[in-house]
């Protein structure tokens, strides 16, 4: 008989200090990954798409296990995830799986950075309570984003938490083929692998946790020429800094054959990470700066100048729609530029109802109340207009169908703008495309992402800079008011130590 493997994805990036939280209409929309899906369902919708959910199918597929889906979800990330949609998501999660009993195993496709209104730590009580429900020898596997978070909890519910090890992540379906490979080894047995879990004493900013560059290169080579038989599993996670809770920051998670085995090579990459600390700061530009900088290298390239929008990164919970690089835009009279997306559902509503070739009056974004951010206020025309729904094309969201809802090319002098009407990150070519913006065309693309758009953009870009504008996710999480980190934490590398009350 076949081994009967059930499994299902609940994902959420939460970020603390975001303006906006995410309730069940969060997931059923998707936020640029399949809309909230049950049953048999999963497979169409995962069918193809970079997430884990999608490689775990095609290995156990491989592998001719029965596959028992429960459900798959995602949202944007934004602040906590509601009561309400926690508990309706993990509970028909659970029963699910319950219902499928017994099982042979159990896969979940998670994020690893969740907190909700009522638990600090969102995927430590999903894997708390898929375990009390199928028992505690069932083998239990989970994929996490390497932003994950991870708790003692996580680790003590988990046979295996494997992350990804891209960022930009481009493998997010290759760690879910590689969760099913782990599983398929011991799976039917009673074999287990050591643990050891360490957790960094820094914060990561996001902007220089790149895969690619420096020191993370480096790190994720000994990675890979680690793991092997003693170690069937190595994952090092920088972390999310923007969640205000204990176990916020990076981690390194090791099985092992032996538990020697497991604690020297987690000791290993953890110093490793310790010291390579101060490779973690890089430049980082005012939004006048980063224009006039993109401006001058644009005389004489080639190709676009790429700035990261970083601090109002939709992918780690910005409401897409701070102002002040499209201002800094604007007040230097930038060439051939475009940036999106600026989220404003009332502004792309009015670009409709006027049609191309109108010039409307407007006062764009700036709806979140972020401090020192203020609306661009001008007369705008109408280039285009799209429904929103298209494909994307690039490495990171791969194949999935995106759903703007109406979106419209703004242009103010030379400066195009992508208006949409919900929001997903800047990260894919497809965005500008849609509303007839060829990017490769343009001098200055100004996206609102933090490394993601990395992996469809680097390839056509001359240079990449990053800019702080006012936003809800600093580049230097120092900047963060903090109050629930552990004690003894620095809250950027070489920064200040959290000791809170002390």
């Amino acid at each position: 008989m076949p081994y009967r493997v059930a499994f299902g994805g609940f994902l959420h990036e939460t970020n603390t200090f975001a303006p906006s939280k995410a309730g069940m209409s969060a997931f059923e929309q998707g936020g640029g990954w399949p809309v909230l899906t049950r049953g048999d369902g999963v497979f169409d919708a995962v069918r193809n798409v970079n997430v884990g959910a999608a490689g775990f199918i095609e290995e156990g597929r491989r592998r001719g296990w029965t596959l028992l889906p429960s459900l798959w979800c995602s949202a944007s990330p934004s602040a906590h995830v509601t009561r309400e949609a926690f508990e309706r998501i993990t509970g028909d999660l659970v029963e699910r799986i319950r219902a499928e009993l017994p099982v042979d195993a159990v896969y979940l496709d998670l994020h690893g950075a969740m907190v909700t209104e009522h638990f600090d730590d969102g995927e430590g009580e999903i894997l708390r309570r898929v375990r009390a429900a199928i028992g505690p020898d069932v083998p239990l596997v989970a994929s996490l984003d390497l932003h994950g978070n991870v708790t003692a909890l996580m680790v003590d519910s988990a046979d295996a938490l494997i992350a990804y090890r891209t960022y930009p992540h481009v493998d997010m379906a290759e760690t879910g083929r590689r969760s099913g490979e782990y599983l398929a080894g011991i799976i039917g047995t009673e074999r287990r692998h050591a643990k050891a879990f360490r957790q960094i004493p820094y914060l990561i900013p996001i902007a220089w946790q790149a895969t690619a560059m420096e020191p993370c290169r480096t790190i994720y080579g000994r990675l890979e020429a680690r793991e092997g038989e003693a170690v069937p599993s190595l994952s090092f996670l920088p972390g999310f800094p923007a969640a205000d809770f204990a176990d916020c920051g990076p981690s390194v998670v090791a099985y092992g054959v032996t538990q020697a085995d497991a604690d020297g090579v987690a000791d290993e990459i953890a110093d490793l990470v310790a010291e390579s600390e101060e490779a973690f700061r890089g430049r980082v530009y005012t939004p006048d700066e980063g224009i006039r900088e993109a401006m001058r290298i644009a005389e004489t390239a080639s190709r676009p100048v790429v700035i990261s929008d970083t601090q109002d990164n939709p992918g780690a919970g910005g409401d897409s729609d701070t102002m002040g690089m499209a201002h800094a835009l604007v007040r230097n009279d930038a060439p051939r530029a475009a940036m999106g997306l600026i989220v404003d559902p009332a502004a792309a509503e009015a670009a409709h109802e006027a049609g191309v070739g109108a010039t409307i009056r407007l006062s764009l974004g700036a709806k979140s109340g972020i401090p020192g951010d203020q609306p661009l206020e001008a007369e705008f025309a109408v280039e285009a207009l799209s429904d929103g729904d298209f494909v994307a094309t690039g490495p990171f969201f791969g194949a999935t169908r995106m759903r703007l809802g109406r979106c419209a090319c703004l242009r103010v002098g030379d400066v195009r703008f992508v208006v949409a009407s919900r929001k997903a990150q800047m990260a894919d070519q497809a965005m500008y495309r849609q509303v007839g913006i060829e990017p490769t065309e343009q001098a200055i693309l100004v996206n609102k992402s933090s490394v993601h758009f990395r992996a469809d953009f680097e390839p056509i870009a001359e240079t990449i800079l990053v800019c702080a504008a006012p936003g809800p996710m600093p580049v230097d999480p120092a900047a963060f008011p903090w109050k629930r980190l552990r004690p003894g934490i620095r809250t950027s590398p070489k920064g200040p130590v959290f000791n809170q009350g002390a």
